[in-house]
Parts: structure tokens; sequence; C-alpha cells
């Protein structure tokens, strides 16, 4: 399944997400900061959807009250659980 999201409250303009199986086979994310946003893609590959979910929810970037990672988490439940 392909997903793609919109994420709020960040600098990041889209994600796009491969799941298969319940597993994150691939991340994409547009605008952002470029090289943690990159090895965020490569940490979450390979890893169960619900891991990331549970890793990445509540992180907050500087004084927004969410962050990229954690938008990342937010696509992921709004999507699994639906």
């Amino acid at each position: 399944m392909t997903i793609e999201y919109t994420p709020r409250g960040v600098c990041s303009r889209k994600m796009i997400i491969e799941v298969e199986d319940g597993v994150v086979k691939s991340l994409k994310v547009i605008g952002g900061c470029d090289g943690n946003l990159k090895g965020i893609s490569r940490l979450v590959e390979g890893m169960r959807a619900e891991d990331v979910i549970e890793s990445l929810e509540g992180i907050r970037c500087g004084f927004k009250n969410t962050s990229c990672p954690a938008q990342l988490a937010e696509a992921l439940k709004k999507h699994i659980n639906s």
C-alpha cells in the first residue's frame, strides 16, 4: 500500500510511505531537513509500522507541538488503523 500524507505543522510538505504486510518498505519525504529525513527514512525501512509509531509519536521539533517523525507516526496510525 502506498500512503501519501500531507504533514501539518512542520517544514516537510509531503510523505510517501510504502507499507507491505505491516512493514515499512520505503519512505520519501519532500521538503523539511533533508539529511535528517533521509536518515529517518533509512532507519524506518524494514521496521514494523507499529514499532515506528511507538518510537516516533509525541516527538516535538523545537517549540512546535509536533515534528516530522511524529507526523510520520500520525500518517501510519491513520492509514493502518483504517
